[in-house]
């Protein structure tokens, strides 16, 4: 049973692989991307200083993101920045459902709903941004499409962190 899932969804990365090395994916294969699945993750090695400047600012990094709920603008950020380096030390994919965040750890789940049309989606942040004063969040390029702002570039939504659903053997060992 195990092994036809394993083999589906390594056959689906590797399609996703050719079309992407063929040019952008069509907004019809954007849409069939999951969301981030959120899961337990230690905090990244880079990405997480007690603070940090960008452009005469200082940002300080939350040790927790238990809780948060934040409403302000949207951007998104794609090609110019594709295949280079996050500020968490991952490689920067537009095809893959994450984002970018001033002040939450890294990496941290949030559900970012469109208040303008309601869509909803979940990404894992894995970045430092956006540095405008009016945005809360900088999403991939597929979350951006999925949440229906590429074309107008920002929309108004609110951001909330999803906690992960701690395994059934951590719940009956007592472990938090």
């Amino acid at each position: 049973m195990r092994y036809p899932v394993l083999f589906i969804v390594s056959l689906l990365l590797l399609i996703l692989a050719g079309c992407a090395s063929q040019g952008e994916l069509d907004e019809a294969a954007i849409m069939r991307i999951p969301d981030a699945v959120p899961k337990f993750e230690p905090l990244a090695k880079s990405g997480n200083p007690e603070s940090y400047v960008v452009l005469g600012q200082r940002y300080f990094t939350q040790k927790s993101a238990r809780g948060h709920v934040e409403r302000g603008q949207a951007s998104w950020y794609g090609r110019p920045f594709h295949g280079r380096q996050t500020s968490s030390g991952e490689i920067y994919d537009m095809y893959a459902m994450s984002a970018a965040h001033k002040t939450l750890p890294l990496p941290t789940y949030v559900r970012v709903t469109n208040l303008e049309n309601g869509r909803s989606i979940i990404v894992r942040l894995n970045d430092r941004g956006p540095f405008h004063a009016d945005r809360v969040i900088d999403l991939s390029y597929t979350a951006a499409v999925k949440l229906g702002l590429k074309r107008s570039g920002t929309a108004l939504v609110e951001v909330r962190t999803v906690e992960p659903k701690r395994p059934v053997w951590d719940v009956l060992a007592g472990r938090d």
